[in-house]
Order: structure tokens, then sequence, then C-alpha cells
């Protein structure tokens, strides 16, 4: 299924849905209300409910509580209640990360960027935001700069699960762009911390859906590309990554992981700042994020 959490343009209802036949459903409607009105509650309710919402949408026609995209406003599918990130995944970006050329970046040792485990960062649960949803630029920031990822998002709770059974407790996957503040990211490093460089309001896009994995042949091995106002700049796959998704779901949750929580696989190389002369984005332009079965993710800059 291809779940998503969307509002609706004439009643300014926000609802819970499947997308199908090119069309949003809103399962609360057709459930008269049996199944709950948000995505956490949703996934809180488990293979119970997820069943639920698949007779509801195997069992309508499209011709009631059914909305063509230009009717809905997508939302984050999920607010999750942790986003861990996971920093450097991508051999090739850690690669692009070494050859960086500015002082402030060249200074913080990335050639001793270690892997005895995954590492990262935790991002606020307040900076997320739904496909066609813009993000302002800061006022505190002139390097603003994208990072096509892929969020794990968790269905169950799980606590020092092995890689084994790591991807049960998995529900889905959605496309993350990473959106940063390079300059206020670098200042923060020099300090060992990073907190506004990733988590001012709107710099984490997901979406457009959370499609749950018996869609997917394999997570591992999609296509991942990002597009900057039509041009192709990122171009990878989820094979390339250097820990796999059941290594992160298996390492991350020595902290508990819960129901909605999303897990970032971690950017590939193309990014604004690897480039000699980085020109950085700006009001107007438009960034694309694109995923093997997951969909399109879009994000105007504002």
């Amino acid at each position: 299924m291809k779940l998503s959490t969307f509002i609706i343009k004439a009643t300014d209802q926000k609802t819970v849905g499947v997308f199908q036949d090119d069309k949003y459903l809103d399962v609360v409607a057709l459930s008269d209300g049996i199944i709950p009105n948000s995505m956490l509650d949703v996934l809180n309710g488990g293979d119970t409910v997820l069943q639920q919402v698949r007779e509801i949408v195997s069992g309508t026609d499209g011709s009631v509580h059914a909305y063509s995209a230009e009717e809905v406003e997508l939302c984050s599918p999920v607010r999750p209640g942790k986003i861990i990130h996971t920093s450097c995944n991508f051999d090739a970006h850690l690669n692009e990360l070494t050859g960086w050329e500015a002082s402030e970046w060249k200074e913080h040792g990335w050639d001793q960027f270690h892997f005895e485990h995954p590492t990262g960062f935790l991002e606020a649960p307040s900076c997320v935001a739904g496909s066609g949803v813009g993000v302002a630029i800061p006022r505190f920031t002139e390097q603003l700069d994208y990072e096509i990822e892929v969020g794990i998002v968790i269905g169950k709770t799980a606590k020092n699960i092995s890689v084994e059974d790591a991807m049960g407790c998995v529900v889905g996957l959605m496309i993350f762009n990473d959106v940063s503040a390079r300059d206020i990211q670098a200042r923060e490093h020099a300090n060992n911390v990073i907190l506004m460089g990733k988590s001012f309001d709107g710099s984490c896009p997901f979406g457009p859906w959370l499609v749950t994995l018996d869609e997917l042949e394999d997570p591992n091995k999609l296509d991942m590309k990002m597009y900057l106002n039509g041009e192709l700049r990122q171009n990878s796959n989820t094979s390339a990554t250097h820990y796999n998704m059941a290594e992160l779901v298996s390492w991350w949750s020595h902290m508990t992981l819960e129901p909605g929580d999303v897990i970032t696989t971690g950017s590939p190389p193309g990014v604004i700042s690897g480039m000699k002369e980085p020109v950085w984005m700006k009001s107007g332009e438009v960034m694309e994020c694109q995923v093997e079965g997951l969909g399109t993710l879009v994000t105007p800059v504002l």
C-alpha cells in the first residue's frame, strides 16, 4: 500500500488515506471513523489495523471519498517520534566529503571517519514536511543544499533486535530529502555537534507516501535520483550503502525504536557542497527526489 496523510482542500480536513489508481482514498471516512485519523495511531494499531485498511481499499471502487492529486495537500506520511539520521553511509559520499576544499570542511578530518558501526544524529520532528510543501531559506544561511535519502519507517516496537529479524519491525519506506544549511552545519561540526544545520523548519521533507514493504521486491536495490530544476544531480542505488537497511535498524535498536520512528539511509554523492565552485540553492528552484517504487518527492525553495 501507498499510505498517505493529506489535507482535503475543499474542507481543510486532515486525514489518513491510501494512494491507489491515481486517487487519494480517505480511509477514515470510508471506515466511518473506525480507522484512526492519525498515521501514528494506524501504525500503533499494528498488523490488525493495516489489514483493515487493506480490506477497505480493496472493497471500494473509488467513487466516494476519493480525491485527485489536485484536490489534496500532502503532509509528511507520518510525524516521527524521532528521526535517526545515519551519516556517511554511502562510501562514495564519504569520498566526496574527504575531497571538499572549503576550509570550514577540510579541518574536520573526514578521512578519519570510521565504520566500526553506523554513526549519526537526531533530527527534530518539527522540521518534517510533505511533498509539494516548500522549504523557506532560513535567514541564517547562505548555503542551502540537498541530499536524497530513504527513510526506513518502524512499524513495531523493537529493542536490541538482530539483523536477521530487523526488517520484521519495519512497516515501509519513504523518500527523504535532507535539506541542509551547510555553513551552519560546518560551524556546528567544528564544535563536534550538529542541530540547526539540519533541523530548521521544512528541512526534512518526507513522502509522497509511506510504501509498505510488501510492494517492494528488494529495499536494498532501489534506484535513487535527485533533480534540481530538472537537472540530474544525484544518481545511485540503495545497494551502494555501507550498511544495508537491516543492519541500520539492528544497530539503532540499541535505543528502543517505536512505531513511526524513521531511520535514514544516508545520502549518495552529488551534493552542491561537493562541487569545486558551488552554486547554492535560491528561491524559485525545485528539488525532485525519485526512488524506485517510492514515487517522487517534490520540494520547492521559497
